[in-house]
């Protein structure tokens, strides 16, 4: 007894332990809302080859392909990405800098797999990483869970999840972990073949919870079995409903999953496939997977559903209960976006002042009523959205795939601030603040964006 009221009490202080300026994962908090501090941006920037820049903090060289986004904790910058095109070798890297001035205070290379079908040979590490205490954790290209100092990038521990489990992955390996008490929660990212689009081993686990210190798996669950539709690149939240903790998987079946983060004991699972009209004999809505977190705000979890593969089409927005047990799919959804509303998404929303910022692929943000799932505000940005809107102070910043920041108001009117363009080679992220600086990752290099 003495034991469970320990561990509830870790993770019910979870959240509190991260500092309310740095941004050490993805979303910022375990709840993965993507609200960040209220920071006083330049009114432009600009870079220039073998300048300075306008505006800029400092640069820094990337790989040649970054689909992480940055995450920043006790005056250090991790991000993931690969080798430069001209280096001979071939690998996934985590690179730390200082926040500082951008110097590279370390990195860690991951040697590609000889099996392109689970590591493209085309991209890196594109899990963000999660910083905890004295130790940051991340997924490599490679399929293995790892755990480094922040100091130097020492190794602490690591878990193969491709000899350990059978884990097959599906082009790529890119879940960001996810860390509460002393547990880190993350998809192991089994998939189906890309040759036959069948699951060789549906015993294999999906979902895992792990010793931070230890590298000891406490649970693990193979939820969507056979069920699984291409790969798993999603990534868990962490939050407290009505004082129970809870950890929520994205299921590569189309399904979220909630479980009690101790013990890996089920509480309930919604099928984001579904419509209400015709689940449970009908066709689905969509087949597409689920890539974006799940937010988890007070009794709710709010997810948006789509794939980067899927080329476009109808997707869904929902909010969701998150207090019932077992199936809740007939039951469980408060409102949903969808249909010619709601085109199909990869991006994690941001929740604020009673109202949901989303963007879908195709390009459009919305502005969503929290309570009644009503559509305040949309606008056409004229190029696709792969990154996630990110709420600051009174503004919502959003990065198109054409490397634009575009800026809006937050509120019930649609008010766009500015749209800055591109920085060279910025394109498919998602904006970072912290500690008053703004982050753009592009596919070579990573900008820090501050008044000096």
């Amino acid at each position: 007894m003495i034991r469970e009221l320990a561990l509830s009490l870790a993770f019910l202080s979870a959240a509190a332990a991260v500092s309310a300026a740095d941004w050490p994962m993805l979303g910022g908090r375990p709840d993965r809302n993507m609200v960040a501090e209220a920071a006083a941006l330049p009114a432009n920037w600009s870079w220039e080859e073998g300048g300075e820049g306008k505006n800029l903090r400092w640069t820094a060289p990337l790989g040649h392909v970054t689909y992480g986004a940055p995450v920043v904790s006790d005056g250090r910058v991790f991000i993931g990405t690969n080798l430069p095109e001209e280096d001979r070798r071939k690998g996934g890297v985590l690179k730390c800098f200082a926040e500082k001035d951008g110097r590279l205070m370390w990195e860690a290379v991951h040697e590609k797999l000889g099996d392109a079908t689970e590591d493209d040979v085309s991209i890196g590490v594109c899990s963000t990483p999660c910083v905890a205490g004295d130790a940051v954790f991340y997924v490599s290209n490679r399929g293995e869970l790892v755990a480094r100092a922040v100091a130097d990038g020492a190794e602490r521990w690591k878990i193969d999840f491709r000899a350990t489990f059978g884990v097959a992955p599906n082009q790529a390996s890119a879940s960001s972990p996810v860390v509460a008490g002393d547990l880190v929660f993350v998809l192991t990212g089994h998939g189906a073949s890309p040759r036959t689009g069948k699951v060789a081993k549906p015993e294999v686990p999906s979902f895992v919870a792990v010793d931070r210190n230890s590298g000891r798996i406490v649970w693990k669950d193979s939820s969507p079995g056979t069920r699984i539709l291409t790969g798993q690149w999603g990534s868990p939240a962490y939050g407290v409903v009505k004082g129970e903790p809870q950890v929520v998987f994205p299921g590569g079946d189309g399904m979220l999953h909630a479980f009690e983060p101790a013990t890996g004991k089920p509480l309930w699972r919604f099928n984001c496939k579904a419509h209400e009209k015709t689940h449970p004999e009908g066709d689905p809505e969509t087949t597409y997977n689920l890539v974006s977190a799940p937010v988890i705000i007070g009794d709710s979890v709010v997810v948006a559903i789509g794939e980067p593969e899927a080329g476009g089409g109808p997707g869904a927005l929902r909010r969701i209960d998150a207090t019932g047990r077992g199936d809740v799919t007939a039951t469980a959804e408060r409102w949903r976006l969808g249909g010619e509303a709601f085109n199909d998404s990869i991006s994690t929303v941001a929740v604020a002042d009673g109202l949901v910022y989303a963007t879908d692929t195709a390009g459009f943000p919305n502005c969503v009523d929290f309570a009644t799932g009503e559509r305040v505000w949309f606008h056409d940005l004229k190029a696709a959205v792969w990154g996630s809107p990110v709420v600051s102070g009174n503004r919502v910043l959003v990065q198109t795939a054409d490397g634009d920041v575009v800026i809006f108001a937050t509120g019930r009117e649609k008010k766009q601030i500015a749209r800055h363009e591109p920085l060279p080679d910025c394109a498919h992220g998602t904006p970072v603040l912290a500690n008053g600086t703004l982050y753009l990752a592009g596919q070579r290099r990573l900008y820090a964006v501050g008044g000096k």
